[in-house]
């Protein structure tokens, strides 16, 4: 049996990979693929309109909040996101706690002035900032909720920053229940807790748009996108699609506060496994730990190379850490079943009676 833990594309339920495979080859009996119709047809829109339908139902969120399907993933919304809504000569909050929020940090430079309200990079990123210097001035102030490569997770959202709060969850968007009505602008690539890659959600308050004074290119324009209801240009349709099975699903299988009842078990199993080994550790501050993406380390690094042999062979999948940091990664996303968790921890736990 192959189990993926794969950081994304990642594991998907059964069923999305079924339905999906079969509107391929026959789309809702019409005898066309899913690849083939048309965007701007009776047979595609309705997708677009469930899929943005099952977001709001799924996050409650108020009339304010409009919900966009569009391309280029979250690393487009580095830049598409200070574009919209940092003045030139304006200031934006970041904090910085990974990878991902230093690339975004990279790119909001280019539109205007950014301050790090918050940083864990003298920490190695092994944790999240306990305290956080926002400017009453700043246009808005941005989190990465959960950073895949570190291995951190936001667990106490700064709802109170006192300004617009922005948050990147591309890795565990809907995976826990937040209050979503109190972010300004989430965004997320879907190819990790929400369908296949290619597209991005981004849910945005209507209200703090239209406030900058450049030139913002059409397609770049949120307000172009909400107008137009996510079909400004072509979508990408198949993603499209495939992010709305996968909110069918998450809808079927209880909503949100049910898969992360889900979630924590998982979470729960893997770190209490791995506090009770000492031949592994995580090096992660243990009230930061994410519960999407574990990581962790060997205690004696020559045994690296034999527990990656070991899980290739058991069929544990993904489980390399990223190349920027090495070591171990066990992503938990909401279609991965616990079963595939126990699995992991019973090898864990067999390799540490071995070289205990």
């Amino acid at each position: 049996m192959v189990h993926n833990f794969n950081a994304g594309p990642s594991i998907l339920p059964k069923e999305v990979f079924e339905q999906a495979s079969q509107a391929i080859l026959n789309f809702n009996d019409t005898g066309l693929s899913i690849l083939e119709i048309g965007h701007r047809t009776p047979l595609f829109e309705p997708v677009m309109q469930e899929a943005r339908a099952l977001v709001k139902e799924l996050m409650n969120l108020d009339t304010n909040h409009e919900v966009l399907f569009l391309h280029g993933g979250a690393t487009t919304q580095f830049m598409q996101l200070p574009m919209n809504l940092l003045n030139e000569n304006g200031l934006a909050s970041y904090t910085e706690t990974g990878t991902w929020s230093n690339k975004a940090i990279k790119e909001a430079k280019l539109f205007g002035h950014v301050e790090i309200s918050g940083s864990s990079k003298e920490e190695n990123f092994t944790s999240i900032p306990d305290e956080l210097q926002v400017s009453a001035t700043a246009a808005y102030l941005h989190i990465t909720t959960n950073e895949t490569i570190a291995g951190t997770q936001w667990h106490a959202i700064p709802y109170d920053c006192g300004v617009p709060l922005v948050a990147d969850m591309s890795s565990d968007i809907l995976s826990r229940v937040l209050d979503f009505n109190r972010f300004d602008l989430i965004y997320a690539g879907a190819q990790k807790n929400m369908g296949a890659a290619g597209v991005n959600l981004v849910v945005v308050n209507k209200n703090i748009l239209g406030k900058v004074s450049r030139n913002i290119p059409s397609i770049l324009d949120y307000q172009n996108h909400i107008k137009e209801e996510s079909m400004l240009n072509t979508p990408p349709v198949f993603a499209v699609y495939v992010a709305m099975l996968t909110l069918r699903w998450l809808k079927k299988q209880g909503g949100v506060s049910v898969i992360e009842q889900k979630n924590n078990e998982k979470a729960k199993l893997f770190y209490d496994t791995i506090d009770n080994l000492p031949v592994f550790k995580c090096p992660i501050r243990k009230i930061d730990r994410s519960k999407m993406n574990a990581v962790f380390v060997m205690e004696n690094p020559e045994l690296e190379k034999e527990f990656l042999n070991l899980c290739t062979a058991e069929g544990m999948i993904g489980v390399k850490g990223h190349r920027s940091v090495g070591g171990f990664r066990v992503s938990m996303y909401n279609a991965l079943p616990i079963e595939s968790v126990k699995a992991f921890t019973n090898l864990m736990k067999h390799f540490a009676t071995k070289h205990g």
